[in-house]
């Protein structure tokens, strides 16, 4: 019996310490050396066989939707 390894990101935060630049977009977006947390989160998770990630999100969730579904979870479902 095969069992899917799963982990969940919380990116629903305001990202307030990261001020001006969350009043426009959300912290999880931010890039870092050309790639953003939330690429560099998930691609963490995948060097420890987790194939499934749920993303928590809240502020400019539309954004991180689309980021998501624009770059094909980057390979995770």
């Amino acid at each position: 019996m095969s069992t899917i390894k799963q982990a969940m990101i919380f990116a629903a935060g305001l990202g307030t310490r990261f001020k001006p630049w969350t009043d426009q977009h959300p912290k999880a977006l931010a890039l870092i050396n050309g790639k953003t947390l939330l690429q560099r989160n998930i691609e963490y998770l995948q060097q420890y066989g987790i194939e499934q990630v749920v993303v928590n999100v809240h502020h400019f969730a539309d954004q991180i939707i689309q980021a998501i579904e624009q770059n094909k979870g980057w390979e995770a479902r």
